[in-house]
């Protein structure tokens, strides 16, 4: 019974989390409050010395993203100088087949002792019994939790820390300075209106009515959908779940319909932006052929290594009745199977890739924002003309519960194209999408409680 109940997981894993571009947000590199005292996961603690009198070796995952494969190469000597009886090698696969991969290798033993996940994969990965918590005497969750930012609440399940990041992301206003000055608009819109007034001004058509220069980048797969759960859906005063994580509250109030309405109307009504335009949304801005998109941190460190000359800036999110914005985060977690020298080694490993040192040099080389508070908050990124609107929103931001997030970006893609391409009506797409996305939800915890 116990192995066929594995096997059942397995292939459920296999089946359901078939990966799109949802995590890493279409990355075009293929790349697409202070503690006052220290303690184990504290930021500011020096490396440690070696855990272990023991000689051994431990392997770290991650995707194929270069710049994150190059910094974590250079962070492996740096470990190994301070811990020379530990072995830290890494392996990597491309983005489309990670998952694959590990559900492949890791219940056969044959996995990492650190694998890098998006958070939003955490709950089939816990629940397909891929993974242990956080060992509690390295990473409490009461210093967790005072540490860093509130987000990294997602990556607890069942009242354990399954995952810690070393940074966050959170989504912001990508613009071109170039086009912005020969539409004449010298303010940055700050509220929903003005964001449909200033990409209205922004859309440049040829004669056949076809983009030439997309006002606002509309592309519902990337971080759009992300933007409507933790962004538009809060600021028109809706909710996103229950606080149980067991019901989908979109359509429990008006907000959730006029929050999905407002973005559908970007394509449908206003017309300054479509789903594919120059491949992606990324793309177009990145190539000059976008005024504004709605883009994560992550994409600073791919726009000065692949787009050096762009001129661009970066602004908060528009808000409407409050202030709320979209974050993310890719984690470290270590599987069910690590245990002894190798645990100890995997725990002493995660804590370096925690420490402020590390946050501050992925900043620096990847772009994204330190996971704690005390390091973000430092004056030279607060200050930052690119970094600065991306911190400014973490105190307000969230990070939906996704239990497959795969799925759920399919099902709001979906019903966008059934507005878009079908003609369905607006509040029936946003009905049968609260629907589905409920199933996926009520599918899930039917199958926990019966374990």
């Amino acid at each position: 019974m116990k192995n066929k109940k594995w096997t059942t997981l397995m292939t459920g894993l296999l089946i359901i989390i078939a990966l799109t571009g949802c995590g890493s947000g279409n990355n075009s590199s293929k790349e697409p409050a202070n503690a006052e005292k220290e303690n184990k996961t504290d930021s500011s603690s020096p490396p440690e010395t070696q855990a272990t009198d023991k000689k051994v070796t431990i392997e770290y995952w991650q995707y194929e993203f270069p710049a994150k494969v190059e910094l974590i190469n250079e962070l492996i000597k740096e470990f190994q100088t301070t811990h020379p009886n530990i072995t830290v090698k890494q392996t990597n696969f491309p983005y489309d087949q990670y998952n694959q991969k590990v559900a492949t290798l890791v219940p056969a033993g044959k996995g990492p002792d650190i694998i890098n996940l998006y958070y939003g994969w955490l709950p089939k990965y816990v629940a397909s019994g891929y993974l242990q918590p956080l060992p509690e005497d390295v990473f409490s969750t009461a210093e967790i939790e005072s540490n860093f930012y509130p987000l990294v609440n997602a990556a607890k399940i069942d009242g354990s820390y399954y995952a810690i990041p070393t940074a966050v992301r959170t989504l912001a206003l990508f613009y071109n300075k170039d086009l912005l000055s020969k539409a004449q608009i010298t303010e940055l819109p700050t509220t929903w209106e003005q964001l449909v007034d200033v990409s209205k001004k922004l859309t440049e058509t040829d004669a056949k009515g076809q983009f030439v220069v997309e006002g606002f980048a509309w592309e519902p797969g990337a971080q759009l959908h992300h933007w409507y759960r933790d962004g538009l859906l809060h600021q028109a005063g809706g909710q996103d779940l229950s606080e149980d994580r067991r019901r989908i509250l979109w359509a429990e109030t008006p907000a959730g319909l006029e929050a999905f309405q407002y973005l559908i109307d970007f394509a449908i009504k206003h017309k300054v932006g479509i789903n594919g335009f120059y491949e992606n949304d990324s793309n177009a801005f990145m190539t000059g052929h976008a005024a504004i998109n709605v883009d994560g941190s992550f994409r600073l460190g791919s726009i000065k290594k692949d787009f050096p000359d762009l001129n661009y800036g970066v602004a908060p999110l528009p808000s409407y009745k409050s202030k709320s914005a979209p974050s993310s985060f890719w984690a470290n977690a270590i599987p069910k199977n690590v245990e002894g020298d190798k645990l100890k080694a995997a725990s002493e490993f995660l804590k370096f890739l925690t420490s402020k040192e590390v946050q501050e040099k992925w900043v620096e080389k990847i772009g994204e924002l330190p996971a704690q508070k005390a390091v973000a908050t430092q004056d030279k990124y607060v200050s930052d003309e690119k970094l600065g609107p991306f911190i400014s929103q973490l105190d307000d931001s969230r990070a939906h519960f996704f239990i497959d997030e795969t799925q759920e970006k399919t099902l709001f893609v979906d019903a966008t194209n059934e507005v878009l391409l079908n003609n369905v009506p607006v509040e029936k797409a946003f009905q049968d999408l609260v629907a589905k996305t409920q199933k996926l939800y009520d599918d899930y915890w039917a199958s926990v409680d019966k374990k």
